[in-house]
């Protein structure tokens, strides 16, 4: 019998990578430590960094290439960091040296979103405070916003989502709520999904836990798939999407089925997919140096300056 100074244990999500466990008396603790790492200039590439509040409830970090015309506009990339919505942080060594790089090699200022994670903010949280930064980045328009890098720099025709893994997740539902809100002015170049993290017809005991008013695999938030034809093709209110998945990645069929969903849907785009041979998971944030981590870098930059 647990102690009250030893409570039992009731589950950890997950015991192959702990994030977070649970207690029979109805506690949550987190496993894994936040690390961060501060905004800054880049002495290597030249990108600088800086971070923003998001009203009402979130943040982001702003990432600028050099550039020898300060007042040059460049492609805007709105990039949604991974973790299965639990984890990470655009403010971590891992996402913070990801935006870095690409940045430098595809010539754009991005804005990497932060959101609050499950459990101690369950979904839709996540989604609204995307919602809220996708919003926020729009009030820059009219070059009056409160943040002068997007004022300055940003190219609102040139605008494109992105995310990894539970980022592209929600990154795609950016999409779909961007077609059914005529306030929303930003209009989408492209989509671009890393690894993305969708259901498929199985239950999911993690989205069950962390998001308790969906409808699982039958959620369109969750499950692309169960979309009608016809709203899925008028929601994906961009021009090109391209998919990255990884031949050993668990995801990978999910990745796959959403290319194929959307290619029989009608969409009136281009939609490519790219498979990267014997790698895993977001292998390029944790092998960023390796030889396909360089040519999926190569790829991401060609599509975000087409």
């Amino acid at each position: 019998m647990a102690s009250s100074s030893n409570p039992e244990i009731a589950r950890v999500f997950f015991p192959s990578y702990p994030m977070f466990q649970l207690y029979k008396d109805g506690r949550a603790e987190r496993l894994r430590q936040i690390v961060t790492v501060p905004p800054s200039d880049d002495p290597k590439t030249g990108v600088r960094s800086k971070d923003a509040l998001v009203p009402p409830l979130s943040s982001a970090r702003i990432f600028l290439p050099k550039t020898s015309d300060p007042t040059a506009k460049l492609p805007l990339l709105i990039y949604i960091h991974g973790g299965a919505f639990c984890i990470e942080s655009p403010f971590s060594p891992t996402y913070h040296n990801y935006l870095t790089s690409l940045v430098a090699k595809a010539n754009v200022i991005a804005v990497s979103v932060q959101y609050r994670k499950a459990p101690e903010h369950n979904l839709p949280a996540a989604y609204d405070d995307a919602w809220d930064a996708i919003n926020w980045i729009a009030s820059h328009i009219e070059r009056n916003g409160p943040e002068p890098w997007l004022n300055e720099n940003a190219d609102f025709d040139k605008v494109f989502l992105a995310g990894d893994s539970a980022g592209a997740n929600i990154a795609h539902n950016m999409i779909m709520k961007s077609a059914g809100d005529d306030q929303i002015r930003l209009k989408f170049s492209g989509l671009l999904l890393m690894n993305p993290f969708f259901m498929n017809d199985e239950p999911d005991e993690l989205i069950s836990f962390i998001f308790p008013s969906s409808k699982g695999p039958n959620d369109p938030r969750l499950n692309p798939a169960c979309i009608a034809s016809k709203e899925l093709a008028a929601g994906l209110v961009c021009k090109r999407i391209l998919i990255c998945v990884a031949e050993k990645d668990f995801l990978r069929e999910r990745g796959v089925s959403y290319y194929e969903t959307v290619k029989k849907s009608g969409w009136n785009g281009v939609i490519e997919m790219v498979e990267i041979e014997g790698e895993v998971h977001v292998f390029y944030l944790f092998k960023p140096d390796c030889e396909k981590a360089a040519e999926l870098m190569d790829r991401v930059s060609s599509f975000l300056n087409l």
